[in-house]
């Protein structure tokens, strides 16, 4: 692969890269939507990647291309980075790692550079793709411009970089693209940021499959408005247990200024908390502001027109995840002899959450799942943002070549569209190892 894409540089800009920078996709097993709220998650790398091949430049000109030609090219001043969230295309993020190093160091005259991209994450999955690329172009900038960071900077500020596209993401994705390594899943914890091995059970699999609905987080406000009604949750659960109700921003804020368990979180969010949606006027109400003041100070620029909020119902799905999260962490310490069992039971009860208390699933992931689950998964959920993308379920290893065939079977071969990708879209993965930069030797 590197051979071939020095080749396709050389032919690109007449000159051979001086050195390459990967970034892996990632899987996150269990903690959907909670990275955010400053809960702990626990994804792992998987084997496809964004590869990019550089050659830094006299000129102050970034050149960026892409081996898939559906993909155009795209070329910019360093000096002058615009990301425009309206429509964001591939290059967008590209800007985005470049600008987060560029901002980081101050970098007045930043280094030009010619770059050909190559990435193996299928695009709007849930795999990360987006954020990968962030990654990837962070470490490219940083290798050009001859700075160092450790992997813990370099994914704080990719996580602030990616907001740049509109994304308010919580730091999962860019974490584990910096901090993961082979053979163990990771159990990724915020402020400070800190990354725990874990290690899998032996006797299963991980199984990717691709919904083939495809979801950009960028594009659509479902994520942003999850984001925002966790905000709000925060908001009206710390007015009731008479907090600072307008320095907490964060589910996870409320559990710490408490001090009580997870358990006793959800307890309070049923007593606290309708589960019938609340209406801008009614959380004025409940905070005792005004709408301009919702509007103003509370609410990002992009949610100005939503209307109505379910707040019980996004707080429940937090809490509870968050708690699986930990069991998932010590089952994998304990390794009981029905590990897999219970870990099954644990990746089940994740997406019934995502589908029924954040609404983040789509019918074809529901399928998707139940399929999985017929075929001797013995656990499947949605992974990634949902609404589309990706399931990851795990599959006792000796029964895999026939899970594949039957899924296959039961949910590509049945659709034209499908077929035509199910190659790429259904594999078995590993815990892959976290981003690097190789040099032409």
């Amino acid at each position: 692969r590197l051979q071939k894409l020095k080749e396709m540089f050389i032919s690109k800009f007449g000159s051979a890269p001086k050195f390459y920078a990967r970034a892996p996709g990632r899987v996150n097993l269990i903690g959907e939507h909670i990275d955010y709220c400053g809960y702990a998650v626990l994804p792992m790398a998987i084997e496809q990647d964004i590869l990019i091949a550089v050659e830094p430049v006299q000129t102050q000109v970034l050149q960026l291309a892409n081996t898939n030609s559906s993909y155009l090219d795209f070329t910019t001043s360093v000096n002058n980075i615009q990301i425009n969230k309206t429509k964001p295309q591939w290059h967008n993020y590209f800007l985005c790692g470049l600008k987060g190093i560029q901002e980081h160091f101050g970098l007045n005259n930043p280094t030009g550079m010619n770059c050909l991209l190559d990435g193996t994450i299928p695009p709007s999955s849930g795999l990360s793709s987006s954020s990968a690329l962030v990654c990837c172009a962070g470490l490219v900038t940083l290798r050009a411009n001859g700075k160092t960071l450790s992997k813990v900077e370099l994914a704080e500020i990719c996580t602030k970089s990616e907001r740049y596209i509109g994304t308010e993401g919580g730091g999962m994705d860019q974490s584990i693209s910096f901090l993961a390594e082979e053979g163990t899943a990771k159990l990724i914890e915020f402020s400070p940021l800190r990354a725990t091995d874990v290690r899998l059970p032996s006797g299963a699999t991980f199984v990717i499959a691709n919904s083939c609905v495809e979801m950009n987080k960028a594009a659509t406000s479902h994520y942003n408005i999850r984001v925002m009604e966790c905000r709000l949750a925060t908001k009206l659960l710390s007015k009731s247990k008479g907090l600072e109700w307008k320095k907490m921003l964060r589910l996870h804020d409320v559990q710490t200024k408490l001090g009580v368990s997870l358990e006793e979180m959800l307890t309070i969010v049923e007593e606290v908390l309708h589960p019938e949606p609340y209406s801008a006027e009614e959380i004025c109400k409940c905070l005792g502001i005004s709408l301009e003041e919702l509007h103003s100070q509370i609410l990002s620029q992009n949610m100005q027109d939503v209307s109505t909020f379910k707040l019980h119902q996004r707080a429940k799905h937090v809490y509870s995840e968050a708690a699986r999260v930990l069991e998932f962490k010590k089952i994998c310490s304990e390794a009981p002899a029905n590990a897999l069992q219970l870990l099954g039971e644990l990746m089940k009860q994740s997406h019934i959450s995502c589908r029924e208390m954040y609404e983040c699933s789509c019918p074809e992931l529901d399928r998707l799942v139940d399929i999985c689950l017929q075929f001797g998964a013995i656990g499947s959920r949605l992974t990634g943002a949902g609404w589309g993308g990706c399931t990851v379920s795990m599959v006792p290893t000796d029964k895999l070549n026939t899970f594949l065939k039957n899924v296959k079977k039961a949910y590509y071969q049945t659709d034209g569209q499908r077929l035509a990708v199910e190659n790429n879209s259904l594999f078995a993965t590993k815990p892959g190892r976290g981003a690097l930069v190789f040099v032409e030797a």
